[in-house]
């Protein structure tokens, strides 16, 4: 039987935050810093948004997006040695 749409959803979500979690897309991740714990939150909130869960998908998907924004700012800043 052919999962609900909602429940392939479900399912390429698990599938991203086991790829997440995994150390050596974690360390592929991090060559292009990406933050792998700031990924999970996007992830947290993007999976609230999908539930209905709107004040919580605002609160990750804003703290992720804070985050990612200062980090940022602070590599644009650093020079390089």
């Amino acid at each position: 039987m052919k999962p609900s749409p909602r429940e392939e959803l479900d399912l390429a979500l698990t599938g991203v935050e086991k790829l997440l979690k995994d150390p050596n897309v974690a360390t592929v991740l991090a060559e292009k810093a990406v933050n792998v714990s700031l990924a999970m939150v996007a992830l947290d909130g993007l999976r609230a948004y999908l539930d209905g869960h709107h004040g919580k998908a605002a609160e990750e998907l804003e703290t992720a997006a804070e985050e990612i924004a200062a980090r940022h700012r602070r590599m644009s800043t650093e020079s390089p040695s």
